[in-house]
């Protein structure tokens, strides 16, 4: 009796499983055919949908060969990769072909213009393809369920009554399958070492159907000790009195487990415990670019640097101590230093530089929802009264001059002998590649050094795509730029920052970056939206969605008064700092009423600047890069333009041969620092606090 009411239970468990899971799939298939049907009709669609290709989720090792700028000087660890991937391209080709989709969201990484191109148009055919495929699966598979049903339950009855006893064994000989007639498991393997670095979330689909298992298994659960107790009394009784027995000898908690770890480059490298939390089992994706670093083998240091008006800011790094090559890079908005290492071995900029003899330096500007600053009670409002001000002339010089300060004490402590001439003050060069509102500051940061007779330390600047004109730009971006100078103040004291503010939300955005991956007309549909709204850019912006650094813990916000800054220099049309509101509060700053227009004063750039456009690039576009161009040559400044097929985030979130190529020869043409020109006395920057705010 006990076996029967067992295979019922069995039976009617498994019965409700396959309908709630058929039936939560057919919402999903059902959301995923809607997202194709309204993909479908929009306009502009095949262009956005290019952004998909620029950057992947996780690293794989499909690229055909190492790029140029690695055919000297690249490291152990990336020819191992390599091997890895030419033993991955050449002996399992058949298994990628059988996977059609694995192939198209996953791209090899670095390609050819033209062979990119041809890719393109065939993942934008085969996705709308696949779209309508799924709608049609999604139409037959409600048709069909019923009859699936009846037909599953009576056959998975008859296979667990007569065959239950067989399956111990069979499992048992499986435990240990042989990796010579798996080739299959065996890339499985290697796919799998690389995905220790990239992406571990599981979407909210999944959970959904995770959290459905659980309580079904915990009802019948419940069902099936209740049907036993019933049937067995007298066992029934037996197990009671032991509990009780056993609860009278034992009082002690039950102990913690945790694990030993220990981290690259601590101070104190020796192993700790390491308690697993609640937040762990909810499976998001929080790695920080520490671990994004060391997981794939590189050294890593951590350094804390504290502004003049109490930021504490993250500078990163991956050091060669006893290199007089130096590189610092720094991200733009809504950004981290996550994105110089998102494309892992072969892809990243900042692997490249080190893997070329740099000491590489990662910035990363204030501005996390995690506030760090000395003053641990500072309120939200307080830490937010921030403008790129503060990130050209706090920020940035912060993190240089604590590069400039770790570099002489370890230049100098492993050569006795050096002898500095007399000219310079540094035994190192050290080159700043920025992006975007990246590019913006350390512009700012020059000119005002260089206006305040300070050493600004640099020998050479690669801006991608940087921000400071912004007046040729989409209609989208004219409507929010009228919409911050009109709501300023009413805006202001309500609306301190851009940001997700709670844990969950963050949680449930970081889940459904996963589901975006997933579902791929979703996804395509988010893509598109997002890019009508940034006026048509192609980047991957649903791909952005899933770095890690936007996670349930932190993430990177936008301060209300950086945002009303851009918006100052899209209707002005210059490059300009902060207007503080009032004549009398931008004279306390600057020493005039009007705030400084930074280009004007290109002539105090007194090192080589190499500017990158990208053609596709809606957000920032060509010709506001073109406008630095002209301001510069104007000025006399050593300067360069070139311009790329690339989207606005390309350039550091996508595998770009051509690009990191560039990069690379523009650092080898680094020379010796030269003398600073001198000041016009004509000139003055007041160095007030620039961190006081618009007249209240």
């Amino acid at each position: 009796m006990q076996r029967l009411v067992d295979n019922v239970l069995a039976v009617t468990k498994e019965s409700v499983k396959t309908f709630t899971y058929e039936s939560l799939n057919n919402v999903v298939r059902l959301i995923n055919g809607m997202s194709a049907m309204l993909l479908a009709i929009l306009p502009g669609k095949a262009s956005i949908l290019e952004g998909i290709h620029g950057w992947e989720l996780r690293p794989t090792f499909r690229g055909p060969r190492l790029p140029r700028w690695m055919e000297n000087g690249v490291s152990s660890f990336n020819h191992f990769i390599h091997e890895l991937s030419v033993d991955s391209d050449t002996s399992s080709s058949v298994y990628y072909s059988s996977d059609g989709e694995d192939s198209d969201i996953y791209p090899g990484t670095p390609m050819s213009q033209s062979s990119r191109f041809s890719r393109e148009s065939s993942f934008t055919r085969a996705k709308l393809n696949r779209s309508w495929i799924y709608w049609v699966r999604c139409l037959i598979s409600w048709i069909l369920f019923p009859m699936k049903l009846l037909l599953g339950a009576p056959r998975y009855f008859f296979s667990s009554a007569f065959h239950r006893d067989s399956r111990a064994p069979a499992r048992s000989r499986n435990l240990h399958p042989s990796f010579a007639n798996s080739p299959r498991r065996l890339q499985n393997l290697k796919e799998h070492f690389v995905q220790r670095a990239t992406d571990r979330r599981r979407g909210v689909v999944e959970d959904l159907h995770l959290a459905i298992e659980i309580f079904i298994e915990s009802a019948f659960d419940v069902v099936h000790k209740g049907a036993h107790c019933l049937l067995a009394p007298g066992d029934t009784l037996r197990r009671v009195s032991r509990w009780f027995s056993s609860q009278r000898n034992c009082h002690a908690d039950a102990p913690v487990t945790s694990v030993s770890t220990s981290v690259l480059s601590d101070n104190d490298p020796a192993p700790t415990e390491k308690k697993t939390t609640f937040h762990g089992t909810l499976n998001t994706d929080a790695r920080t670019c520490q671990d994004v670093i060391t997981e794939l083998g590189y050294p890593y240091e951590a350094i804390h640097v504290v502004t003049a008006d109490g930021y504490v800011l993250l500078l990163e790094r991956i050091p060669r101590r006893d290199s007089t090559k130096v590189v610092f890079l720094q991200h733009g908005i809504l950004d981290s230093s996550m994105g110089w290492v998102s494309n892992g071995v072969v892809g990243s900029p900042a692997f490249a530089a080190y893997d070329q003899g740099y000491d590489v330096f990662l910035g990363n500007f204030r501005g996390l929802v995690s506030r760090e600053h000395v003053n641990k009670n500072i309120s939200s409002r307080q830490y937010w009264t921030y403008s790129i001000n503060e990130h050209g002339t706090e920020d940035i010089p912060a993190m240089i001059e604590k590069i400039h300060e770790i570099k002489i004490s370890e230049l100098k402590s492993k050569q006795s002998d050096l002898e500095v001439e007399s000219n310079i003050d540094q035994p190192y060069k050290i080159c700043a590649i920025c992006h975007s509102l990246g590019g913006a500051a350390i512009l700012m940061y020059v000119i005002t050094r260089r206006i305040e007779e300070k050493p600004h330390r640099l020998s050479r600047m690669i801006l991608l795509s940087p921000a400071g004109f912004h007046h040729d730009s989409s209609y989208a971006f004219t409507v929010v730029e009228y919409l911050f100078l009109c709501l300023a103040p009413i805006l202001a004291p309500l609306l301190p920052a851009f940001y997700i503010p709670t844990r969950f939300f963050r949680m449930l955005m970081n889940k459904l970056a996963r589901d975006f991956h997933n579902l791929p007309a979703v996804g395509g549909l988010v893509q598109t939206l997002m890019s009508y709204v940034v006026g048509g850019d192609s980047s991957n912006w649903v791909g952005v969605l899933g770095l890690p650094h936007y996670n349930m813990n932190d993430m990177p916000g936008v301060a209300f008064r950086v945002a009303l800054h851009l918006a100052q220099m899209k209707h002005s049309r210059k490059f300009v700092m902060f207007d503080y509101g009032s004549a009398a509060s931008n004279m306390e700053v600057y020493g005039s009423p009007e705030p400084l227009d930074l280009g004007e004063y290109y002539g105090f750039i007194d090192i080589p600047v190499d500017l990158v456009a990208g053609r596709k690039d809606k957000v920032i576009k060509p010709s506001m890069v073109r406008q630095h161009y002209k301001l510069m040559k104007d000025a006399g400044v050593d300067v360069s333009y070139s311009e790329f097929e690339y989207a606005h985030l390309d350039f550091t979130f996508s595998h770009r041969e051509e690009l990191l190529s560039y990069v690379m020869s523009r650092l080898l043409l680094v020379g010796s620092p030269s003398k600073q020109m001198p000041r016009p006395k004509s000139l003055k920057l007041k160095r007030k606090d620039l961190h006081a705010g618009i007249a209240k």
